[in-house]
């Protein structure tokens, strides 16, 4: 029985991160079942023994991508500013910019995520606000609570810099937005250094 249930467990997680990579490269409305199943190495029948929808497995997966990216990312940067600077310079990274299939899932998905059901809105919301607390922690330790807002106003100006870098097809004017939003966010958070460090 414990086989089973690991074994459960372990390919239920691998049709979340195969769903994932999907859905950031075709969208949400753009990955059926049958395609996410395959791309697992599945059939669609397995499907129902793990999700009872789509809408339930695209819930799930959101809260998976930002707990990833809270746990690679934001847990593993450093306390106070300069985790703020490896936070920000790490989000609006070519590479980042390269990597839509494991990259951000805001990036990729925030339109549609706006157009989701209810429960998945509030896995984003869940979600997104470990992220922002994260930057917040670092930018008040005594009273992160308190600049919650600015967090996720500089999470969203990351976001939109990156959908912004992704679509544009002049690579140097690319890397050009990036640079600028790195400035832009860091001077957001109070990171004066920022403008200094970034030029070229």
């Amino acid at each position: 029985m414990r086989y089973r249930k690991e074994h459960k467990q372990a390919t239920r997680q691998r049709i979340i991160e195969t769903a994932g990579r999907r859905f950031k490269e075709d969208g949400i409305d753009g990955s059926g079942i049958a395609a996410l199943m395959r791309d697992a190495g599945l059939t669609n029948g397995a499907f129902y023994t793990h999700f009872t929808s789509k809408d339930d497995l695209v819930a799930t997966t959101i809260a998976d991508q930002l707990q990833a990216q809270n746990a690679t990312i934001v847990a593993h940067a450093e306390p106070g500013r300069a985790g703020l600077e490896q936070i920000v310079r790490w989000y609006l990274s070519p590479w980042h910019r390269d990597s839509r299939d494991i990259g951000c899932p805001s990036a990729a998905l925030l339109d549609e995520i706006g157009r989701c059901t209810h429960p998945t809105k509030q896995a984003y919301t869940d979600g997104v606000l470990v992220v922002a607390d994260g930057i917040a922690a670092r930018l008040a330790p005594d009273d992160p609570l308190s600049v919650r807002t600015r967090a996720l106003s500089a999470y969203a100006m990351m976001a939109g810099t990156l959908q912004l870098a992704r679509a544009l097809a002049d690579q140097q004017l690319a890397d050009d937005v990036l640079d600028q939003g790195i400035d832009n966010v860091l001077a957001l958070l109070g990171v004066e250094q920022a403008r200094t460090r970034t030029a070229h």
